[in-house]
């Protein structure tokens, strides 16, 4: 079995070359392992500082010009802290007592010496029904919000009346339960894909040796990767997340083990005609070279594709995972290569390819019987009969593309499983108005005030509104269509609102929960309400920031998937020196991209019940599944390219596949198991980007690989490399046999 891009004419021994000195060929391999080693070891303590430099609120990631970015960065002025609120519910099963509301009282002065909570916490306000209380905990924006959450809930837990249960959640408790869903991905998501990938090249090699010295390349690969990352997001170049994180981790993994498959199963190919390591080393690093560097090459290109995107947590993914591909690209062309001439053939112990040069050349470069020559006489005999139907059943899975709901999910339901603040907001709303604490905010100018509070104390979804006062105990003070209320005893003078650059800030409590589809209705119509009324009034909080989000991500969705394809095709147009062929790939890729959402949909739907999908997932899934999958066509399309030259296009295509099916199918193999790890974090984006990335790799690489491209490039024959001289060469060739 050869690797995809070698030279198909075996090689007979040759004597050493004299021109490297044996010393030199010790010093750079040794070299390389020191430097890398060296990277890994400086790079390998930041797993646990990413959290450091990231950040999860959803905010932070959208365009500056978005209403909900322009709020939040008002807030600390109106404020004059930087704090996030947590939102207490205190429910009971009865009406809660005098005496309960004392103790609940007691609990909350309890919190000021609590690490991470500052001064504001509001007194327990009662709801209607006399069942709960609620009160407002600011948390310090620079605490551990994990822990201090952690806290907040145990003190009070402990504090509160018998039969009443504590719920910490607003945009604290959420947040919290973000972090702690992201809290595995140092830890259990590595190890994980770690342990998969070990046991995939365990069956592979059938050694123990080789699998860590591949695993190796990919660890010291991402720790250097994740050292520059860090330094970047230090700085502010770039932004990271928990989300940009796992696919960073997955991504680095899965890549550097693909290529560093390929390069192995050239070196064990050289091995068998030289016993000169160091010759065989130097011949498949050249061999590998131009498929490593092209497959990873688009994978960039279509990574960068994201710096187009509204949103910044797409537009970062783009060159934090480039990073990750071009350091898994130098791990598998340097540092395992390094690797492998310092132990030689007892890498593959104890399977150790024997010194053969007769034997590969009664094979003629291509290894006869396997799985792989079977599928190449199938293509030979019913190639548009295969074609023809598999292209009919992708497009069938293609159609449940229709079921899948791809238009935002409540924030609520981001984190998968057990949720404190998710609970808590239910409770919230059985006892309170459902947007309670998440108001929508709204900034207008101060001789508008009243004009907004009219507009939005006359829509019936609006609950309540007030204004921010720096003069009112609560940091608020509420407005009717008579003006704002007096505090204290009759004849009390009302407090001024806080006024901030001629502007103020008003906050209008919801009836329904924040992040519902009525809340964001409400949330538009208020917006274009105010608008009429006082153009420029900005609108934002959970509900506004949700909405903006979703219209970035069909924004960047419609944009960058067309920016995608194109840029792509020009890449295979460029490497294989055609247009058809180019053209027949990237419609195939889109196929079996349409058939793994598809399918994904109706399980989603139909097995897992989710709610829906972020508007991201399609674009995420489109970007790894077409830049990556697009990759095994190459490592196909090189190798057939090159047999085509001597052999002509439709042998070419049988002996393409038949040498490159092995090692392909293994890094199909591996890469989907790299993201299928990616649901062991209970975050409901990741584990849909999980589902459809392996399964739409798996697709690619026993259906389109393996049947669909070389059935129909074999159905079209020489014409598939219109319009260079090859189709033409080629058709002379295949005329002669």
């Amino acid at each position: 079995m050869s690797a995809p891009g070698t030279d198909p004419t075996p090689h007979t021994q040759a004597p050493a070359k004299r021109g490297v000195p044996k010393w030199l060929r010790i010093l750079i391999p040794a070299l390389l392992i020191v430097g890398w080693l060296a990277g890994a070891g400086i790079g390998g303590p930041y797993f646990g500082k990413v959290s450091e430099v990231s950040s999860n609120d959803p905010t932070a990631y959208l365009p500056e010009s978005a209403d909900a970015t322009q709020v939040r960065n008002l807030l600390t002025e109106f404020n004059d802290s930087d704090t996030i609120p947590a939102i207490v519910v205190f429910a009971g099963e009865n009406e809660l007592s005098d005496s309960d509301l004392a103790d609940i009282s007691t609990a909350l002065d309890d919190l000021a010496d609590t690490p991470g909570i500052t001064d504001g916490i509001s007194p327990a306000i009662p709801s209607e029904d006399g069942k709960a209380a609620q009160a407002f905990v600011p948390i310090d924006s620079d605490a551990d919000l994990s822990d201090t959450v952690a806290a907040l809930g145990e003190t009070l837990r402990a504090d509160a009346p018998d039969g009443v249960n504590v719920y910490v959640t607003g945009p604290a408790g959420f947040s919290s339960d973000l972090a702690a869903a992201f809290s595995g991905i140092d830890g259990l998501l590595l190890g994980v894909a770690l342990i998969a990938v070990f046991l995939i090249l365990i069956v592979v090699y059938r050694s123990l040796l080789l699998p860590i010295a591949v695993l190796s390349t990919s660890m010291f690969a991402l720790c250097v990767a994740l050292l520059t990352v860090w330094w970047l997001a230090k700085a502010g170049v770039i932004l990271l997340s928990g989300q940009t994180q796992g696919i960073l981790f997955i991504l680095v993994i899965g890549a550097a083990t693909d290529y560093s498959l390929l390069y192995v199963a050239r070196f064990r190919e050289e091995l068998r005609i030289t016993t000169d390591k160091w010759q065989a080393t130097m011949r498949a690093v050249r061999a590998s070279f131009e498929p490593i560097v092209a497959s990873g090459g688009t994978v960039i290109a279509g990574l960068l594709c994201l710096l187009l995107s509204d949103l910044k947590s797409n537009s970062t993914l783009g060159p934090v995972a480039a990073i990750g591909i071009v350091f898994a690209m130098l791990a598998a062309l340097t540092l395992l290569p390094a690797i492998l001439f310092a132990f030689g053939r007892a890498a593959f112990w104890p399977r150790r390819p024997a010194y053969e040069p007769d034997v590969v050349k009664a094979e003629h470069g291509m290894p006869s019987g396997g799985v792989w020559s079977k599928f190449a006489g199938l293509i030979k005999r019913r190639p548009r009969a295969i074609w023809v139907t598999t292209a009919i059943v992708l497009a069938v899975g293609a159609l449940g593309v229709t079921q899948l709901n791809a238009v935002g999910v409540p924030q609520s339901d981001l984190v998968i499983g057990s949720s404190e603040a998710r609970d808590g907001q239910r409770a919230l709303g059985e006892h309170f108005p459902g947007g309670s604490g998440s108001p929508a905010t709204v900034v207008v100018p101060e001789g508008d005030l009243q004009t907004a509070a009219d507009v939005l104390l006359a829509h019936s979804d609006i609950d309540g509104v007030s204004v921010v006062s720096k003069d009112s105990p609560s940091g608020s003070a509420p407005i009717t269509a008579d003006g704002i209320t007096a505090f204290g005893p009759p004849g009390t003078p009302a407090p001024e609102p806080t006024v901030v650059d001629g502007d103020v800030m008003i906050q209008a409590t919801l009836t329904s929960a924040a992040d519902s589809d009525a809340a964001a209705d409400t949330v538009r119509d208020i917006r274009t309400e105010l608008s009429d009324a006082i153009p420029g009034a900005l609108v934002g909080g959970v509900t506004a920031t949700a909405i903006d989000t979703n219209t970035a991500s069909i924004h960047d969705r419609n944009l960058i998937i067309p920016v995608v394809l194109a840029v792509i095709l020009v890449i295979l147009m460029l490497l294989l020196r055609s247009v058809v062929a180019p053209i027949l790939l990237v419609l195939t890729t889109v196929l079996s991209f349409g058939t793994a959402l598809g399918v994904s949909a109706l399980v989603f739907n139909g097995i897992f019940e989710f709610p829906g999908a972020d508007p991201a997932v399609p674009l995420f899934g489109f970007i790894f599944l077409v830049a990556l999958g697009i990759d095994y066509n190459i490592f196909l399309m090189t190798r057939v390219r090159e047999e085509s030259v001597k052999h002509g296009t439709r042998e070419g295509i049988l002996r393409g596949l038949t040498i490159t099916g092995g090692v392909i199918t293994s890094a199909g193999l591996v890469l989907a198991a790299t993201f299928a790890a990616l649901a062991v974090i209970p975050i409901l984006f990741l584990v849909q980007i999980a589902f459809i990335v392996a399964f739409g790799v798996l697709i690619d690489t026993f259906i389109v690989r393996s049947l669909l491209v070389p059935a129909l490039s074999y159905d079209i024959g020489e014409k598939i490399w219109w319009p260079s001289k090859l189709s033409r060469a080629s058709k002379r060739v295949d005329a002669m046999k």
